[in-house]
């Protein structure tokens, strides 16, 4: 009897452990069981991942993109709680991102030009050095004042309230920074110079207004004075 009985113990362990060994091959063999939930989450995650990486996406995009009057997000909330402002400068992000990439050009080339010049010229004289790396800080100054003169006059916001002698104006100093400044009506003149767009004058300092984005008719009349008639002599068509 106790032989028995061990022999029947022996065969159903035996039996347990060849079910669990094909229950473990099955197992392995199958993609499934090991894929199910595991692919589900890393989907979830991906997929999570995907949608945060769209969204910050086209708002990267809009920050580093050069775009045309004022800014969606950022400035054209801030300045919706001062009624005042009558005028935006179309392209006032455009010219800073200019001006941030000349004024960075010419601090790289003041301060590696001269460096980069006395390395990689070893056997050149040490005056044709100094002449080539004086040449490259002229030109990139230069070109740097250039483009400080030439968009100097543009008026980037213009403060207005309707009754009032007086408007506030906002340029752009040579650091790409905003100067506010405050210009009376009566102190406006008609440009006598023939440089490029301006389009008054006061206080010995010139301005310009894209009269095209200045939908305040009235304004604008005020601020472009119409020059006083030449008037020709009598014998100069004899």
């Amino acid at each position: 009897m106790a032989r028995s009985a061990l022999l029947h113990l022996l065969r159903s362990q035996s039996k347990r452990h060849v079910s669990s060994g094909n229950l473990l091959c099955r197992s392995l063999a199958s993609p499934h069981t090991w894929s199910s939930r595991p692919s589900f989450n890393t989907t979830t995650k991906f997929s999570a991942g995907n949608r945060r990486w769209l969204s910050q996406s086209p708002a990267a995009e809009e920050e580093n993109k050069i775009s045309i009057g004022p800014r969606r997000g950022v400035e054209r909330g801030e300045d919706e709680k001062d009624n005042n402002i009558v005028y935006y400068g179309p392209i006032s992000s455009t010219i800073k991102k200019v001006k941030l990439l000349s004024l960075s050009t010419c601090c790289l080339s003041v301060s590696m030009g001269p460096v980069i010049t006395f390395m990689t010229l070893p056997e050149m004289n040490v005056i044709l050095k100094g002449a080539v790396a004086s040449s490259v800080i002229f030109l990139s100054a230069s070109t740097t004042a250039a483009l400080h003169w030439f968009v100097n006059p543009y008026v980037h916001k213009l403060k207005w309230q309707p009754g009032s002698d007086s408007f506030e104006v906002e340029m752009m100093s040579w650091l790409a920074t905003h100067i506010p400044r405050t210009i009376k009506f009566s102190d406006i003149r008609a440009p006598e110079t023939n440089r490029p767009f301006v389009t008054f004058k006061a206080n010995d300092d010139f301005y310009f207004i894209d009269e095209k984005h200045c939908h305040n008719r009235a304004l604008l009349a005020r601020l472009t004075p119409q020059k006083p008639p030449v008037h020709e002599s009598a014998f100069k068509n004899l």
